[in-house]
């Protein structure tokens, strides 16, 4: 177990320095100068000057990348060119929305998930399973944006049970959770779709199982068997699924965010990159880069919970 955490650890280790070093990369080569947008067409090149050390472009491409790296290791993210704040208090305000989102969304996509997947794989071959792989079928194909406009269109225009957009802040956590609803939904419904579809061939395949058979011989149910032993056998997919959706939920809600004017690190990742924010941009990207790797590291520890083989490997 230990040197099967340790592998996972270096592992994780040497993907923040591959994606650091292609973060930063791209963001250098992207053309146009972050001090001449900010100073306008009339900025004088002694304006301009000091405005770029100032922002600290003015080294060499290593000693800038060595200097964000050192400096995010010690919690300092730079200052945003745009609002000339620290980037870390840019973060820790979005990241109460964004997460709460991404949890949210998860948890919905989870409870919808798992009984109609475990319900078509028990059914498999019936009405019930066709209509299940049909419905979800229908969920992967609509785009969730479109999705959400949708859902304005219905509970926010027509019958005014929620607010079209914006979020109210955690003062008053029930205000606060319903203004995430609409967003949590239109996110959550493709990602339930994915989950159930995997979740029931993963179940259909170990319920063919020969352990299987034997369970049924002795006498257990069909749901029994199911519930005490084929469930937990079939979690190691559906643990790798859940495990991408939420690092996408958490990276990839940028449009869902703007939809509904939420205030969250997809929408400031979309305002840094359209001010030619480049702090912003490269920061809260590796945060979010650290924080799908963080969340693979963590589905790999699951599968060593959920599978002995790995713990003695």
């Amino acid at each position: 177990m230990a040197r099967y955490l340790l592998t996972r650890a270096l592992s994780l280790g040497l993907s923040l320095i591959v994606a650091s070093v292609v973060i930063f990369a791209l963001i250098e080569v992207i053309p146009g100068d972050p001090a001449s947008y900010m100073m306008g067409l009339n900025a004088t090149e002694e304006n301009l000057a000091a405005l770029r050390t100032e922002l600290g472009l003015t080294g060499s491409a290593v000693e800038r990348y060595l200097g964000w790296i050192g400096g995010m290791l010690t919690g300092d993210f730079g200052t945003s060119y745009t609002y000339r704040v620290p980037v870390a208090d840019l973060v820790v305000d979005r990241i109460g929305v964004s997460l709460p989102l991404a949890i949210y969304a998860l948890t919905l996509s989870t409870l919808i998930a798992f009984p109609i997947g475990i319900i078509a794989a028990s059914r498999r071959g019936t009405w019930a399973d066709h209509g299940i792989m049909g419905a979800t079928q229908l969920g992967i194909a609509i785009p969730n944006f479109w999705f959400a406009m949708l859902l304005v269109l219905l509970f926010a225009v027509t019958l005014r049970w929620f607010s079209a957009g914006g979020f109210p802040g955690w003062s008053d956590p029930l205000a606060a959770l319903k203004a995430l609803t609409l967003p949590a939904v239109a996110l959550a419904l493709p990602q339930a779709s994915i989950l159930a579809r995997v979740m029931r061939s993963a179940l259909i395949d170990t319920l063919e199982q020969d352990y299987i058979r034997t369970a049924r011989a002795k006498g257990l149910s069909r749901g029994q068997a199911i519930r005490r032993h084929a469930l937990r056998n079939a979690l190691i997919p559906v643990l790798t699924i859940i495990g991408l959706q939420f690092s996408f939920l958490i990276a990839g809600a940028i449009i869902i965010e703007n939809v509904f004017f939420l205030p969250g690190l997809g929408r400031l990742i979309f305002q840094g990159i359209t001010q030619r924010d480049l702090i912003v941009v490269e920061s809260v990207t590796m945060l979010l880069v650290f924080a799908v790797i963080l969340v693979t590291f963590l589905v790999d520890l699951a599968y060593a919970l959920v599978d002995p083989r790995l713990r003695r490997g």
